[in-house]
């Protein structure tokens, strides 16, 4: 399809326009982080790094960072498991059901979050809490695991549609056995996909916040909890400045890492 100068010139400008829709925003919460006074006011006048200094002691958002990384790592490492565990299913064999179930793992993401933080919470009240599991760090890790399932789910599934199953048969053929044939030819071949699919289950963790909110008792706050209950504190705006420009920051590099593993493939 060849596109005429005056075509080109017009997606530059609708790009240029839907990107600094999504970026100008972010930029300005970093620049905000740097403002010696309270009130948020642009253009800035007068820039200093005590905000910075007041995050790293505030021992709310350490303990909210702390929660994060618990909930992240626990929920990555279950989706890690039972992602791939589905994905293989799927994927290699036949069975009744198969697209019934396919719909079911890939259902949790495209639901509202906060349908799914509702079902979870009736669910746990309901149900769970007469058997003595009531809400707590366990219920926001089982909430956080059913979409993160699905990110490590897809990178494997996509994988290994593309790969040549003959390699399997013929490592088997020459005397190799089932656990040495995937160690050393199906495992190679998708380890990038759920390492790829890891780093965006943890940072879609680290981020969320709607299934929190329903999944977490009085007391539990993540990291996205805790800067949406200090919005409203006005002494505490530039300290959510600060926190949420490091989010940013920091939530570049398991996406940076992901693509870049894809890319490798794809080459």
């Amino acid at each position: 399809m060849q596109f005429t100068p005056v075509s080109k010139n017009l997606l530059r400008v609708v790009a240029g326009v839907v990107m600094a829709a999504i970026y100008l925003p972010l930029l300005l919460v970093i620049a905000n982080s740097f403002n010696a006074t309270t009130a948020g006011s642009f253009p800035i006048a007068d820039w200093s790094t005590k905000w910075w200094a007041a995050a790293w002691h505030n021992e709310g958002a350490r303990e909210a960072i702390a929660t994060s990384l618990k909930v992240a790592a626990v929920s990555t490492a279950i989706a890690l498991v039972l992602g791939t565990l589905i994905a293989f299913a799927l994927s290699r064999y036949t069975f009744f059901g198969k697209n019934t179930v396919n719909l079911l793992v890939v259902l949790p993401i495209a639901l509202p979050g906060i349908v799914t933080g509702v079902a979870l919470s009736n669910t746990f009240k309901t149900v769970l809490t007469p058997l003595g599991i009531g809400l707590g760090l366990f219920s926001v890790i089982v909430g956080h695991a059913t979409f993160c399932v699905v990110m490590v789910f897809n990178n494997v599934q996509a994988r290994l549609s593309r790969m040549n199953m003959n390699l399997e048969e013929a490592a088997m053929d020459m005397g190799a056995t089932s656990w040495q044939t995937f160690w050393h030819v199906t495992f190679p071949g998708f380890r990038s996909a759920i390492v790829a699919g890891g780093l965006l289950a943890f940072a879609l963790s680290f981020d969320e916040i709607v299934v929190t909110t329903f999944t977490a008792p009085p007391g539990t706050e993540t990291l996205p909890v805790w800067i949406f209950n200090n919005m409203a504190r006005p002494n505490q705006a530039p300290v959510v400045n600060v926190i949420a420009a490091v989010l940013i920051l920091v939530s570049m590099i398991p996406v940076y890492l992901s693509q870049r593993l894809t890319g490798d493939d794809r080459k």
